[in-house]
């Protein structure tokens, strides 16, 4: 039976190894971490396209049960005027990025698929038959295929080519946090976005009563960054984003990257998905779901195409362009977060509309 090695214990690579299994391919998901793989602090949102692909490999469920449904989204300027609101588009869910990890890892260990820890990636060799990985701790693997699902700073994406072009910074710094504050309406129905004066906010509260939030900025240093400069860029506006801010105990701060462009995303023996092969600002909230997509696509062509570069490449193919189209999407909605624009919603049919049926065969 052909053997995966998955390098990267996030989203993509626990979703990797449970499409892998659905279509007859044993894997090992290798992980850098010693413990997990958590991204401290941020939450995200699983659109309609990202739960569609879950449900292709009977993943959903438990993501459902430890998240809470978005429903819709308010779009405020800085004065606090309301220019609209448009709806989700059905199925979407909320969800700390850490319990994601939490309920994947489990979910692939219930099927039984083996998870190991502190295995961070160094170096891999392709031979006719096989390909071996070998991990800082000296040990190393063998298989018949590696997939490269390491993230934005992926490893396996310079082995396949070390010309690669590296993470670009998009000039934006993100802060997340949560409050239970009661000073500021709540928002437990909707997503309220504000394109601020000098900065970009969203929130939404959940069914605890906890208000979950987000902010991007131009760029900040890092080492010096606190919730005060966020509530000095938001305190021009008319909106409760300030006082949102200021009611949060920890900030959880960092720049976004994203990866416009890898010219190769697979070579012989290995392949990438989700981040490791492109990554997007923040701005659409589709990075989870489009890997996810990769996810399933990756192991529908392995199951339906002969031959690990022919399958390789039908997976590029049908992936490139969705993706590439995204990443450039959500560059330019950053580049216009201070614009008062209400997004039209019929623009991202192509995106929260698709959908994956396991059943059907690639050709």
């Amino acid at each position: 039976m052909t053997k995966a090695l998955v390098v990267g214990g996030g989203i993509a690579g626990a979703v990797t190894a449970m499409a892998l299994r659905q279509a007859g391919i044993e894997s090992v998901v290798y992980e850098a971490y010693p413990t997990g793989a958590d991204d401290i602090g941020a939450f995200l949102t699983i659109m309609k396209n990202g739960m569609n692909a879950l449900r292709a490999v009977q993943a959903h469920q438990p993501v459902i049960d430890a998240s809470f449904p978005a429903t819709d989204v308010e779009y405020i300027d800085g004065t606090g005027t309301l220019l609209g609101l448009n709806p989700m588009r059905g199925d979407a869910h909320t969800i700390r990025r850490a319990v994601l990890y939490r309920v994947l890892h489990d979910e692939a260990a219930r099927r039984g698929i083996p998870l190991e820890h502190g295995k961070r990636l160094v170096s891999a060799t392709e031979a006719d038959d096989e390909v071996v990985a070998t991990f800082a701790d000296g040990t190393t693997a063998t298989g018949d295929l590696l997939v490269g699902a390491d993230g934005i700073h992926s490893c396996v994406r310079a082995l396949i080519d070390p010309a690669a072009p590296s993470p670009r910074f998009t000039g934006l710094t993100i802060a997340y946090g949560y409050t239970r504050a009661t000073s500021f309406e709540p928002s437990a129905d909707a997503y309220r976005m504000i394109a601020g004066k000098n900065a970009f906010f969203g929130y939404t509260t959940s069914p605890s009563g906890e208000t979950w939030w987000f902010s991007r900025a131009p760029s900040l240093d890092l080492d010096t960054a606190t919730s005060q400069n966020f509530i000095d860029l938001l305190s021009e506006d008319d909106t409760p984003a300030a006082e949102i801010v200021r009611t949060t105990g920890d900030l959880f701060i960092n720049n976004a990257y994203d990866v416009p462009e890898t010219p190769h995303w697979h070579s012989s023996r290995m392949v990438l998905v989700g981040d490791a092969a492109h990554a997007a600002s923040p701005a659409a909230g589709q990075g989870a779901s489009m890997a996810l997509e990769d996810s399933v696509i990756l192991a529908k062509c392995l199951r339906d195409i002969p031959g690990l570069e022919a399958a390789f490449a039908r997976y590029t193919n049908i992936r490139r362009a969705r993706v590439e189209k995204l990443v450039a999407d959500s560059a330019a909605q950053s580049n216009r977060q201070g614009q008062s624009v209400r997004p039209d919603p019929t623009e991202r049919h192509w995106l929260y509309d698709h959908h994956i049926d396991w059943q059907e065969p690639i050709s």
